[in-house]
C-alpha cells in the first residue's frame, strides 16, 4: 500500500497518482482490484448515494459508516476520509472529528475544505497525528457562498487568493491538495510551486494526479454530469437493462426455473402434511 511518503516521491518522479471516490464495500473492492493509489470516501455520498441536493446534510455518523465499509472493501489501499460540513466550526471540533474518522472509520488521513482560514485546524490535526489533505477551488460544502457550482479563480484576485491558500495549507502541514474546478493554467502554477502533490478534478492535466467520483466515471448518477467528467462505462444503462429483463421474466413465468430452486424428498413433505395423531 502506498502512503504519504510514496505520494511525495511520485510527485518528485513525475508519476501520476490515481484517486477515485467510493462509498461502500463493493465499490471499494473493485477500486482496489483496479489498482488505484487512493480511495476518497467523499461527502459527495450525500448527493450520489443518499440523494441530497448538496453535501451539507451529510453527518459524521454517515462518514464513519461509509468509511468503515470502504476500509473493509479495500484493506490494502490508502483511504482518505472527508470531514463533513461544520467540521471547521472550531479547531477543537476539527481535531475531534478527524480523530473519530480515523479511529472509528478506519481511514488513513482526512480531507478538509478551505484555505488560509483553516490553517490552524490543519496544524492542530497534524499535531494530533492525523495526515491532512487540503481542498481548494470549488468547495462543495460552501458552494452557495461561492455562487454555486462554478469554476473558481478566473480573475487575477481570485487566482492569487487560491495560490496563497495552497501555499498556506502546505505550510500548515497538509500532505496533499485537491484542486477542484479551477482554470488549467492556475492549476499548473499551483502544482509547480508546491512540494506536496496536487490532485485535480476539473483542474486540467498538469496536476500530480486526478480524482473522479465513482458514479460519474461509471455512468451511475442519474442527474447532470459535470463537464470535466469522462465516462469510462455506462453501468447505469446496463443495470436498467438487466433489471428490466428480470422483471419481464418474472411477469411471464420464465424466472425462476427448476434449477433456481431446491428439491425436497416427497416422503418428508408427506410427513409434514400428515395430521398429528
Amino acid at each position: 500500500m502506498k502512503g504519504v511518503l510514496e505520494f511525495a516521491q511520485a510527485k518528485a518522479q513525475g508519476q501520476k497518482l490515481v484517486m477515485v471516490t467510493a462509498y461502500d464495500y463493493p465499490s471499494a473492492y473493485f477500486a482496489q482490484k483496479a489498482g488505484v493509489d487512493l480511495i476518497l470516501v467523499g461527502d459527495s455520498v450525500g448527493m450520489v448515494v443518499l440523494g441530497h441536493d448538496s453535501t451539507v446534510p451529510v453527518t459524521m455518523d454517515d462518514m464513519v459508516r461509509h468509511t468503515q465499509a470502504v476500509r473493509r472493501g479495500a484493506p490494502d489501499t490508502f483511504i482518505l476520509g472527508d470531514l463533513p460540513f461544520w467540521s471547521t466550526s472550531s479547531v477543537a471540533c476539527a481535531v475531534e472529528r478527524a480523530g473519530r474518522l480515523v479511529q472509528e472509520g478506519g481511514c488513513h488521513a482526512v480531507k478538509l475544505e478551505g484555505g488560509r482560514s483553516i490553517t490552524a485546524h490543519v496544524e492542530a490535526i497534524v499535531r494530533a497525528g492525523v495526515p491532512v489533505c487540503g481542498h481548494i477551488g470549488l468547495t462543495p460544502q460552501s458552494a452557495t457562498a461561492l455562487g454555486g457550482f462554478r469554476v473558481q479563480g478566473k480573475t487575477a484576485a481570485q487566482a492569487r487568493a487560491l495560490l496563497e491558500d495552497a501555499q498556506a495549507l502546505e505550510a500548515a502541514g497538509a500532505f496533499m491538495l485537491v484542486l477542484e474546478c479551477i482554470p488549467t493554467p492556475l492549476a499548473r502554477v499551483i502544482t509547480e510551486r508546491l512540494r506536496i502533490p496536487t490532485i485535480g478534478i476539473g483542474a486540467g492535466p498538469h496536476c500530480d494526479g486526478q480524482v473522479l467520483v465513482w458514479h460519474d466515471l461509471l455512468g451511475m448518477y442519474p442527474r447532470q454530469t459535470p463537464k470535466f467528467v469522462r465516462r469510462y462505462a455506462d453501468l447505469g444503462a446496463l443495470a436498467t437493462k438487466g433489471i428490466a429483463a428480470f422483471a419481464d421474466q418474472v411477469r411471464h413465468g420464465a424466472f425462476p426455473e427448476a434449477d433456481q430452486g431446491f428439491a425436497m424428498d416427497e416422503e418428508e413433505l408427506d410427513r409434514a402434511l400428515t395430521p398429528l395423531a
